[in-house]
């Protein structure tokens, strides 16, 4: 790969061309009138992928105060997900669930069924594992619906371009897409953004994040006579095609409000990674990830990620300027903390601001503005930017994996598609990655493989 800096408008560029064809069949023969729900109208919304954050997502979302809002469908692929999803929601927002058994649905096309019973207007939820977020929102599209999908909402250069084109499908029919990379609603952030750009720190010349904890996504050998395919699904930070793996699913939220701070996505990435202590299992991560990530203007944003047991721990960001630094994470996601200091010790002593506790949540805020958006109509669309900080991140790992610089163009333009026949599937389907014959997946072999992360 080149490690020559690319030119913004040659990128910009890139991103017309090379989004107009990307999705073309997923929206084949589709017309896009422009709908909305009114704004005392009731939202109907079905969950799709109904895991931890799914259940939370449907949770923010009958949280919401401006307008009757109900669960009417579920969907995914394992029963006792659904069930327990279901008992959960249950419990804390019985009113505002009407999804009976004949609305619970199982089955790689059980997105399909959930979201027939919606109406135009209302919202589909997507957190399913990231690989099935373009299969997904092109039906929404299709059938009129505002989604929320999580993040990172795609994979790799293909599934990138055509979540851009996607993009621009949902503007013309006038959807509301939330994306939940919640940080960029934290009003803490917020303002912290906006004093950063007043110089309150001078000219950043620096941004730095860090997630390093205990072992994560690794995966036992694949038990037998099981489905290898449901198998790779339930464990899905651990394959790169289901997930992008723990590099993109767990870090892209510090990338990306790294990104935010700066105003500008990174141009090139080199990186270091290495896998010492996963033991017998056979995922596809490393245990160490470093990457340093390079703007238009030369500025650096380094990223640290390890997951080993026994060594420091820390997650958090942080914002460096001529003046002065900043806290953009403290210790996790939420609350953030943020705070700003003279010089760059960030001692108590040198704090000049810090935003005011308790804060409240972003996860609830990402809901509030979405359904805010639409019940009174307004535009309402971070698929774009989703999909950058999707492929950024993306950027970041196939550098660490592969041991080459990776521009931002190259990542785009990337051929390699982690799982082509992904809007095919079903229980009967080979996995999109095959064991090999000693039961192992192949995993990144930076210097070796260099045009492929596996």
């Amino acid at each position: 790969m080149s490690n020559t800096t690319s030119n913004p408008t040659s990128r910009r560029e890139f991103l017309i061309n090379t989004s107009r064809f990307a999705a073309a069949s997923a929206l084949a023969g589709v017309a896009l009138p422009h709908v909305h729900a009114a704004g005392g109208d009731t939202i109907q919304v079905a969950l799709i992928g109904c895991g931890g954050r799914g259940t939370g997502a449907a949770a923010n979302a009958l949280s919401t105060k401006s307008g009757p809002i109900k669960l009417v469908a579920m969907a995914d692929v394992f029963e006792a997900k659904l069930n327990r999803s279901y008992e959960s929601l249950r419990r804390g927002y019985n009113a505002q669930i009407e999804a009976p058994e004949e609305r619970r649905f199982l089955g790689f096309d059980g997105y399909k069924k959930a979201m027939d019973c919606l109406k135009p207007g209302d919202v589909a939820i997507f957190a399913t594992p990231p690989a099935f977020r373009w299969v997904h929102f092109a039906y929404a599209i299709q059938k009129g619906l505002n989604v929320f999908m999580e993040k990172p909402v795609t994979v790799d250069g293909p599934t990138t371009r055509k979540m851009l084109e996607l993009a621009k499908a949902a503007t013309q029919k006038n959807l509301k897409v939330g994306v939940g990379l919640m940080v960029r609603h934290c009003k803490g952030r917020i303002e912290l953004l906006e004093r950063i750009r007043a110089g309150q720190i001078g000219d950043l010349v620096l941004l730095r994040a860090y997630r390093m904890g205990g072992a994560a996504a690794t995966a036992n050998p694949l038990p037998p006579g099981s489905n290898e395919l449901l198998y790779q699904v339930q464990k899905f930070h651990s394959f790169l095609w289901a997930s992008g793996g723990l590099f993109s699913d767990y870090n892209i939220h510090q990338v990306d409000e790294c990104c935010w701070m700066k105003g500008a996505w990174p141009v090139r990435a080199h990186a270091l990674g290495a896998r010492h202590f996963r033991g017998n299992s056979v995922d596809q991560n490393l245990d160490i990830y470093a990457i340093e990530y390079t703007f238009e203007d030369g500025t650096k944003l380094t990223f640290n990620g390890r997951h080993q047991p026994g060594c420091h721990n820390e997650f958090a960001s942080y914002a460096h300027g001529t003046t002065g630094s900043g806290i953009i994470s403290t210790s996790s996601h939420s609350p953030g903390r943020v705070r700003l200091f003279k010089g760059h010790n960030l001692t108590r002593a040198d704090m000049i601001w810090a935003f005011p506790q308790p804060e409240p949540s972003p996860y609830q805020l990402e809901w509030d503005d979405l359904i805010h958006a639409i019940r009174q109509d307004q535009p309402y669309n971070e698929t774009e930017r989703g999909a950058i900080a999707s492929l950024v991140t993306s950027m970041g790992r196939m550098a660490a994996h592969t041991g080459q610089t990776i521009t931002y163009d190259e990542m785009l333009n990337c051929e390699h598609e982690f799982a082509p026949e992904v809007d095919r599937l079903t229980n009967d389907s080979p996995a999109p990655l095959q064991a090999e014959a000693d039961g192992k997946y192949p995993v990144p072999a930076p210097g070796v493989k260099k045009q492929r992360e596996y």
